[in-house]
């Protein structure tokens, strides 16, 4: 089996990496005042060229930088686009024991304009020293709504969540335009929100809040299309389906089965990179209603706890796959990125290259190539 000439590879990673001691250090005095500009985007640039030799090392064919230049996966659109702000989220995360954490949410505090870059510079950066393929990665549209819902425009200007969504998808597909004017040829937006909607305990705490889920369902599916549809010929565009990272902890539980048929059906990207690390996300059923001109991308291996996986378990888990969708239209990843926050989640930076390591030795044991 010959390894594929675009992305997603048989081997990816979800996009954030453990930022490194110095780097978490050098965010704490930017934002204190202790380091200039200048000094701080030379620590985040030296951190990605380190970085990126560790994905290129570990044998993988897609790198990003790591998510190096942000303080949280989705806080750089806050920061570019005039009219979005943060306030407290609607929903917490938790873990196994119980224990729940609260977070700030992004929310619409005018009508939205893009007043600076978002990811071109980040990607002009990385693609100067990858010699792999380059991946940038970026929110989903309904990441800037869902955690405060109809709360989000409440004083904006906006009198709809269309009319939010018309401007801001905009920006997304101008975004992309952009990227792919740069030589940017893959992109991953990641999604949270849709996964959550296929909880009925998280649909019923929607409709407690006095939102629609199947309406959000509609509304969120229409503009990830309005975002990424669009995108010029020659970009794969992947979205990322994850049930919430943070320090280890989940927003959500439970499998596909209710929302796959509308999601997999109608979302239009090339590939869908899914979570499957723990019992929280279901079986494989779901993934017959993948069409059959997309990729699947399995996320296998955990980036929440630092316990390695099992190298035999993982290939018989892409074989159990391999019942829905063809084995070449599969791929092995991560369920998420090691650190969706500058924080990063409970496990070491040795851990996460081992991790790295054992996903592009399992995609050679299965494909023959990574």
């Amino acid at each position: 089996m010959t390894a594929p000439h675009s992305p997603p590879f048989h081997a990816e990673h979800l996009g954030s990496l453990l930022r490194p001691r110095e780097l978490t250090q050098a965010f704490r005095a930017h934002a204190g005042g202790d380091i200039d500009d200048a000094a701080f985007h030379k620590i985040q640039e030296d951190a990605i060229r380190q970085v990126v030799a560790l994905q290129e090392t570990a044998g993988l064919a897609m790198v990003t930088d790591g998510e190096y230049r942000r303080a949280s996966y989705w806080g750089h659109w806050v920061d570019a686009i005039e009219g979005l702000g943060t306030a407290p989220a609607l929903f917490t995360f938790h873990d196994e024991g119980g224990e729940e954490q609260t977070f700030i949410a992004a929310t619409c505090t005018g009508r939205l304009k893009k007043a600076k870059p978002i990811s071109t510079g980040e990607f002009s950066f990385l693609n100067s020293v990858a010699t792999a393929t380059p991946k940038i990665t970026m929110p989903s549209p309904s990441t800037l709504h869902f955690w405060r819902l109809s709360q989000t425009i409440e004083g904006s200007g906006y009198d709809t969540d269309e009319a939010f969504f018309a401007d801001l998808c905009a920006i997304f597909a101008r975004e992309i335009a952009d990227l792919h004017a740069l030589g940017c040829r893959y992109v991953q937006l990641d999604e949270v929100p849709l996964i959550m909607l296929g909880n009925p305990d998280i649909r019923d705490q929607v409709k407690g809040f006095g939102s629609d889920p199947e309406r959000l369902i509609d509304l969120y599916i229409t503009a990830m299309n309005d975002a990424a549809g669009g995108r010029p010929k020659g970009m794969t565009a992947g979205m990322h389906m994850c049930r919430g990272n943070f320090k280890g902890k989940w927003l959500t539980e439970g499998g596909y089965d209710d929302i796959a048929e509308q999601v997999f059906g109608r979302v239009e990207v090339d590939a869908f990179f899914l979570e499957y690390d723990t019992e929280r996300a279901g079986g494989f059923e779901p993934l017959r209603f993948v069409p059959k001109d997309k990729r699947v991308v399995l996320g296998l291996v955990s980036s929440k706890v630092p316990q390695l996986e099992d190298r035999d378990r993982l290939k018989a888990r892409i074989e159990e796959a391999a019942k829905f969708v063809p084995l070449d239209r599969l791929s092995i990843s991560p369920q998420c990125g090691f650190a969706s926050t500058v924080a990063g989640n409970p496990l070491s930076e040795d851990d996460e290259k081992r991790k790295l390591e054992l996903l592009v030795g399992v995609a050679d044991d299965v494909w023959g190539t990574k």
